[in-house]
């Protein structure tokens, strides 16, 4: 698309009722702000099991701002957000959720801050919609973040943000099968500036962030941008070692000194528990790595286009 100011890319699961109301919502905004005709709305089918793919290239049809991409299998939403980012045109890019949550006339804010100059500009919820537990996930995940990619205090990474093209013409060299999209713009920037806005309740149904999926997000951030907990693991093993040099002096002393003394089953079954967990822990911990690094080797893919509302089956590409 030529003369394109912004691309919003947006993966789509389970939202197939709620896309047309999306669309509509967004394209006034657009109209307001005077982007009419200098955006493109990218829409990612994340193998959704509804219709949401059938809906999004009936809207193609009506809108000629749209353009869907449907993915042969599901494989999560960062790496679909990625599929979505080889095929932006725009000067700046939006990403957000396709549940309404994220309000569109936040875009002009988040569009406003980088003009002033910033690559990336995150959003703060000021009144979060979401359930107790997935608050608590937030929070644990926040401060992995910092702790991990030495992310900013007071960042919170929410998954509605804007950036500079040039910033996702970067993110897009990452070829790996365990997209983070977060880890990777703190590896390329810190130019990151943040704006308010009103969290948004749910437009239909539920939130399709499970604890399992939630999880599965901590372990690509742990494992893919960090070499933390391997290092962890290592300083886990030099303090058990110390720890157990310790002991072995002080059971010496208990025989010398107090003979009569029977030797603890509950303590020498308590140690040996504790241990072998630890250990199991850390083999854990290097065979992740590995897993994650066997992958890689062998170029298991991101993501595979199955088809777009622009191009026809014989020129589809995957990643």
């Amino acid at each position: 698309m030529s003369n394109c100011t912004l691309s919003i890319v947006i993966p789509v699961y389970r939202s197939a009722p709620i896309l047309p109301r999306l669309v509509e919502a967004i394209a006034d905004e657009m109209q307001k702000e005077d982007l009419s005709g200098r955006f493109e709305l990218i829409l990612v089918n994340d193998c959704s099991p509804d219709d949401s793919w059938q809906v999004i290239r009936k809207l193609a049809e009506n809108h000629d701002f749209i353009r869907g991409i449907t993915l042969r299998r599901n494989v999560g939403q960062h790496n679909a957000i990625m599929a979505g980012l080889h095929h932006v045109n725009g000067e700046y890019v939006v990403l957000m959720d396709d549940d309404l949550q994220h309000p569109p006339s936040a875009i002009a804010d988040i569009l406003k801050a980088l003009a002033d100059g910033h690559d990336v500009c995150y959003t703060n919820y000021l009144n979060r919609q979401h359930a107790a537990w997935k608050k608590l996930g937030s929070w644990f995940n926040d401060r992995m973040a910092t702790l991990l990619l030495g992310k900013p205090k007071g960042l919170y990474l929410s998954s509605f943000k804007g950036m500079h093209r040039e910033i996702a013409e970067e993110i897009v060299h990452y070829d790996g099968p365990y997209t983070y999209l977060d880890g990777l713009i703190l590896d390329v920037t810190r130019s990151i500036t943040t704006v308010d806005i009103e969290h948004q309740a749910r437009f239909e149904g539920e939130s399709n962030y499970t604890f399992t999926r939630l999880f599965s997000l901590w372990m690509k951030m742990a494992t893919s941008f960090s070499v933390f907990p391997l290092r962890l693991a290592t300083y886990a093993g030099f303090g058990l070692a110390a720890l157990s040099l310790v002991m072995i002096v002080v059971v010496i002393v208990q025989k010398i000194m107090f003979p009569e003394l029977p030797r603890g089953w509950a303590s020498t079954i308590a140690t040996i528990l504790f241990i072998g967990g630890i250990q199991t822990l850390c083999i854990g911990l290097v065979g992740e790595y590995l897993g994650r690094t066997y992958l890689k080797l062998n170029r298991k893919r991101q993501f595979v286009i199955g088809s777009t509302t622009w191009q026809k089956r014989g020129e589809i590409s995957a990643k």
